[in-house]
């Protein structure tokens, strides 16, 4: 078995199998989108409440003290104004005649300015569509300024969509396999009770609300999925009290991704309820499932898994490394007297600068 292990390093490790790859002619780039890939802007409607303008602003320009002027009708709303809607009483009023018995207070219903503008949405250019579009409409990205990806949800569906569809049929198995290195760790506690997946999700989609079921109220094959809700990258298992009943579309897009990165403050808290999972693991960042460090924990099973997967050992290197990063735990310590120093070389190497690619 160690030969083995030597030899893959020596001889097969630094050789990867060559994937598709999109590429891109005549791109598209409008001017008013360049270098706005990674800015943030605020939106609002103007306060004048003749007008029904929208304004965006960059967020970086919007400080404390601040002055915008409303291109279409030249409202000004700055710190420290604010627009008056209406007179106002407070008064008490006769239990007997309903009429008003005394004033307490009076003066104007106003909104300032500053908190109208603190409460406004978020947006951001799309750098592959060029439009300016929600921010929660991009996935999150840690390590950009914005905290988001460039690209919207829409344009890397379409992306991945295009992609996968050229994929080679190797390479889909391989995929396949692939997965099944990370369900095999991770593990099915019980078998899959589709209906009761259905009955709990109202045969919708969590994400968008697509009906997922025909007249006679069965499912529609091939067009739900049952998601790993804390996905099966991070090692956790799919139960039928976990899992989530998404559509094709947002199944692709929710992909490896951790709850957070993908769904809403109000879908999260809606998702604990109906998954069991605590919102504070789905709103959190990534974690590895305990339990499957448990099973890494032992030497044993380390083995096992090199035996059973050696063949995608860039993938065993991948997941190693993630788990030292996220979880501080490192399988191939037991059994470093058990494989190739070039293999543990050749995974340190990968480490570096590992945890900005999470």
């Amino acid at each position: 078995m160690l030969a083995f292990y030597c030899k893959y390093a020596e001889e097969n490790m630094s050789r990867r199998r060559a994937y598709t790859k999109v590429f891109k002619e005549n791109q598209l780039r409008a001017d008013h989108v360049r270098g706005m890939g990674d800015k943030t802007f605020i939106g609002f409607q103007c306060l004048n409440p003749e007008c029904t303008s929208f304004i965006f602003s960059l967020e970086e320009e919007v400080g404390d003290d601040f002055s915008i002027i409303c291109p279409d009708c030249g409202y000004i709303l700055e710190s420290g104004s604010s627009t008056k809607f209406y007179d106002y009483i407070l008064g008490e009023i006769d239990a007997d005649t309903k009429e008003l018995k005394n004033t307490i207070e009076s003066g104007d219903f106003e909104i300032l300015h500053a908190d109208y503008v603190r409460e406004a949405s978020k947006f951001k250019y799309c750098i592959i569509c060029n439009t300016l579009k929600p921010l929660d409409f991009f996935d999150k990205h840690k390590t950009r300024k914005s905290g988001r990806q460039g690209e919207c949800r829409l344009c890397k569906a379409q992306y991945n969509l295009i992609k996968n569809q050229t994929r080679i049929s190797d390479q889909h198995r391989e995929a396949a396999q692939k997965r099944r290195l990370y369900i095999d760790i991770a593990g099915h506690s019980q078998k899959i009770d589709t209906k009761a997946i259905f009955a709990r999700f109202e045969g919708r989609c969590f994400k968008c609300g697509e009906k997922l079921f025909d007249e006679s109220g069965h499912p529609l094959s091939g067009e739900f999925h049952l998601d790993h809700t804390l996905p099966a990258f991070y090692l956790w298992p799919m139960t039928t009290d976990n899992a989530t009943l998404l559509c094709q579309k947002h199944n692709g897009e929710k992909s490896g991704n951790w709850p957070s990165k993908f769904y809403n403050e109000k879908e999260l808290r809606l998702l604990s309820a109906k998954t069991g999972i605590s919102y504070q693991k789905l709103s959190g960042d990534p974690e590895i499932n305990p339990a499957a460090l448990e099973i890494l924990s032992k030497p044993e099973n380390v083995m096992a898994l090199f035996q059973k997967h050696g063949k995608y050992m860039d993938e065993i290197i991948r997941l190693r490394n993630r788990i030292l990063v996220i979880a501080e735990f490192d399988f191939f310590a037991s059994v470093e007297n058990q494989i190739s120093r070039d293999l543990l070389e050749l995974a340190n190497s990968q480490l570096k600068g590992y945890g900005k690619r999470l």
